[in-house]
């Protein structure tokens, strides 16, 4: 590996010291880890195989990597550049997720630091070997080869190096290596805050480059694309093919936010020769032919460093709101997580602390749904399924309700049709006329007969008759009482889930609650049969005075129906309805004879008819006390009331040492899962705090790009709606991260505020620099004294626009 020194002078010009502050401060929060959980910005170089893109990373960086081993190409490598006094090189391993524990743990212990750079190529090598990548084996991997390259010279920048996308397989590439290389690819370019180098070769048609059709995938709008053509020497001169690329090169053929950039590769031959050699020869081809028309900015390798750091820098700008409110949500997650897991629990006063403390928010949780109040956020809104089993006094009602139906309609084992009405029973119940259940009382009746008189019932016949008609009670009421205790037994587990860590909850699940419940249905099944019993044995009892208007009712309407048959007959009509009655005259003693000699001359049938308004009254009542008992005694009494206590303090308190152990006692895997989380929040704090030192800074403001704004360009992939046509506005364009910037500031208070308001509280307690109040950040968003105004500050913008001149090689005018 050859390391090659260039200037920097141009980027330093370019950047001020705000904004190489913010360039390192990026790079800090991927050394603390921050870019496992979240994602940062960064440039990621895609293109299809032997399109140049080595080349490319060379010229960037001033890292040679040795082009024809193809070393760096089998996996991702991230080249990170810093600034610094000292020259070093520092080569390690990030493993993939897809990996082992044990995988990810061996290929981490691979960390190597130089001083020099000449065995740089051998630890590569044998990260490649320890990936296990080998010659007539896997060829390609998705784990991280990270390169850290320091020096005085070096520039600021970050860039991820892909391997290259292959068409088709080969003896030494195959379609499982093909997909493999894609799907990588296509990983990172979906990273929604990385800037894709889509790297272009002028050897082939860039219509048939893949890099082309998976940037579009990703990158829809084309937002934080940047092309870049390379080996523009292969192209003949004058040709049709040079022309394409020409406007190409002019984003008229594939249109992106940011553009295209032309760069003139090294030739391999010449590999061995200086950056400023290459400048030269670069320099030199661009100032022929077609290339020359193009503007400065857009060819050669000095402005595209100073454009990529631009790029780069407007992106870490435009995403640093969104970093934070991203970041600020993981700190939340790692805190409710943690708080769940509790302290470390090795003591049996720990352990049974740690109960005590999930128990009592057990109590206030179930107390809450209980009482029908949902402001926990363990309620979340109601609307899905498992959102609303949690609100179990809405279950509770709706199924009272749902039972309280089932029964009305089912319960009672024989129904009367009228006349030649057939209403839907179920297959327990008996669908009969008033006639068949008369002449069915009639046939009971004879078996029942004691000492009454005829035209008179057994007073025990109600009994009799009412057991058989509500036969289908205990069978729904069981029902219902089975399904009310299943349901607030999955209450009760979400309950224990939510609150503990998992292996706390599943002692705690199978060692407290379980049993309780197994015993509690015991008891609402006893305390079910008990509200029965009084049913299905002895004599019906009621002082309800319901019970004889019911009756009275019945005899009311059995008299009415007879009455009217009178009437109609008397005056031969059809019904009772409005008639004119023209003809001759009526002698109503006789419709007064009729009335009166109304009887029933069975007596047996007046007898059954009798008993059957006296049970369908008694009926009526009993089913309206039964139904209230069963959602007073049984389920309120018996089953909501005790849930509260299914896990009580006092449970704690006198529960045995080993007991709590066996619940509380900490499993290795917990003891992993708070180091890590312990970790995790610990980097998201600091990155937090990494990132808040950015707001509000002025000096970010990114020095102009030459392309319109994003908002302005509708149709990305159109030639018609170029870059080009678009621009409308020669003032560069400033990307103000100050407070003041309309499209941004009204995001970053949104962000502030609920970040120190509502983050929960942690559960350790914190060191002093991880200490942050709300006052704290009570200056952000103000107004500093003293500020200019927006007139100013874009006369301040023009001014500065207009000290910037972008000449062309085919005239001097400005642009």
């Amino acid at each position: 590996m050859v390391l090659k020194r260039f200037s920097t002078n141009s980027l330093e010009e370019l950047c001020t010291k705000e904004q190489l502050e913010l360039l390192d401060s990026i790079d800090t929060l991927r050394l603390q880890g921050i870019s496992h959980y979240i994602s940062l910005p960064q440039i990621i170089v895609c293109g299809d195989q032997s399109s140049g893109k080595s080349s490319v990373l060379e010229a960037i960086s001033g890292v040679s990597f040795p082009v024809r081993s193809n070393l760096c190409t089998r996996f991702p490598t991230e080249l990170v550049l810093r600034k610094s006094p000292q020259i070093g090189v520092s080569v390690s391993i990030v493993p993939h997720h897809s990996r082992t524990e044990a995988e990810q743990q061996s290929l981490s212990q691979f960390h190597e630091q130089l001083e020099g750079f000449d065995g740089l190529p051998r630890l590569i090598d044998n990260a490649k070997a320890i990936m296990g990548i080998s010659t007539h084996g896997k060829a390609f991997s998705n784990d991280l080869l990270r390169v850290e390259v320091s020096g005085p010279d070096r520039p600021h920048l970050t860039i991820v190096d892909l391997p290259g996308l292959i068409h088709s397989e080969t003896k030494q590439q195959s379609a499982a290596d093909v997909k493999l290389v894609q799907d990588v690819v296509q990983s990172y370019m979906r990273e929604p805050r990385s800037i894709i180098l889509a790297v272009v070769s002028a050897k082939n048609d860039f219509a048939n480059q893949i890099v082309l059709t998976l940037a579009r995938e990703a990158d829809r709008t084309g937002s934080r694309t940047l092309g870049v053509i390379t080996k523009p020497d292969t192209l003949t001169p004058g040709s049709e093919t040079e022309a394409m690329f020409v406007s190409l090169a002019k984003n008229q053929q594939v249109s992106f936010r940011h553009g295209w950039h032309v760069l003139k590769n090294q030739d391999s031959e010449k590999s061995n020769g200086t950056l400023t050699e290459r400048d030269a020869e670069e320099e030199h081809f661009f100032a022929k032919g077609v290339w020359r028309d193009l503007p400065l900015s857009d060819v050669a390798i000095k402005p595209f460093r100073e454009r990529l750091s631009k790029v780069l820098l407007g992106q870490i700008a435009t995403e640093l709101p969104s970093l934070i409110e991203e970041i600020q949500v993981q700190v939340g997650d790692c805190q409710r997580r943690l708080e769940r897991l509790g302290r470390p629990r090795t003591t049996i006063a720990e352990q049974k602390y740690y109960l005590l403390h999930i128990s009592q928010t057990f109590q206030n949780l179930v107390r809450t749904a209980t009482d029908g109040t949902y402001n926990d956020p363990f309620f979340n809104s109601g609307q899905s399924t498992s959102d609303y089993s949690r609100r179990i006094r809405a279950v509770m009602q709706n199924l009272n309700q749902e039972f309280t139906e089932r029964i009305t309609s089912g319960g009672h084992y024989r129904q009367i049709k009228d006349g030649d009405e057939s209403k839907a029973v179920s297959r327990q119940q008996v669908l009969v006329t008033r006639e068949e259940y008369i002449q069915h009382i009639q046939s009971v009746l004879k078996h029942t007969r004691g000492k009454e008189l005829p035209g008179t019932f057994n007073p025990l016949i109600i009994g009799e008759l009412f057991r058989e008609q509500s036969s289908q009670w205990e069978t729904i009421a069981r029902g219902h009482v089975t399904a009310a205790w299943n349901i607030a037994k999955d209450f009760v587990r979400a309950v224990v889930l939510h609150i503990g860590d998992i292996t706390t909850a599943k002692g705690l699940l199978r060692e407290v609650v379980d049993p309780r419940f197994d015993q509690l249905l015991k008891d609402l099944q006893q305390r079910t049969s008990e509200l029965l019993e009084p049913h299905q044995q002895g004599h019906p009892i009621t002082y309800n005075h319901y019970f004889t208007e019911n009756l009275q009712k019945a005899r009311r309407e059995a008299w009415g129906d007879s009455l009217s048959t009178i009437i109609c007959n008397f005056f031969g009509v059809s019904s009772l309805e409005v008639v004119s009655l023209d003809g001759p005259s009526y002698n109503l003693r006789h419709l007064h004879d009729s009335i009166l000699q109304s009887t029933e001359s069975s007596m047996s049938r007046f007898a059954a008819t009798e008993a059957l308004e006296c049970m369908l009254a008694y009926y009526k009542v009993a089913l309206k006390r039964f139904i209230d008992d069963v959602a007073i005694e049984v389920i309120e009494t018996n089953l909501i009331k005790p849930l509260a206590d299914m896990f009580a303090p006092l449970l704690v308190f006198d529960m045995a040492d080993d007991l709590a152990t066996r619940i509380a006692g900490e499993s290795i895997e917990n003891k992993s899962l708070r180091d890590q989380l312990s970790r995790k929040l610990h980097i998201l704090r600091k990155g937090s705090e990494t990132c808040r030192m950015f707001i509000g800074i002025r000096g970010l403001d990114i020095i102009g790009d030459d392309r319109p704004e994003l908002d302005n360009l509708e149709n990305v992939d159109t030639p018609q709606a170029s870059i080009g046509d678009l621009y409308e506005n020669e003032n560069p364009i400033c990307i103000d991260m100050s407070v003041n910037n309309t499209r941004l500031s009204p995001t970053i208070p949104d962000i502030l505020s609920p970040i120190s308001q509502e983050a929960p509280p942690p559960v350790d307690e914190p060191t002093p620099a991880e200490i942050v109040t709300e006052s704290d950040y009570d200056h952000i968003g103000d107004q500093p004294t003293g500020a200019p105004s927006i007139e100013q500050r874009d006369l301040k913008r023009s001014k500065k626009g207009k000290s910037k001149k972008k000449l062309s090689r085919s005239n001097d005018y400005e642009l």
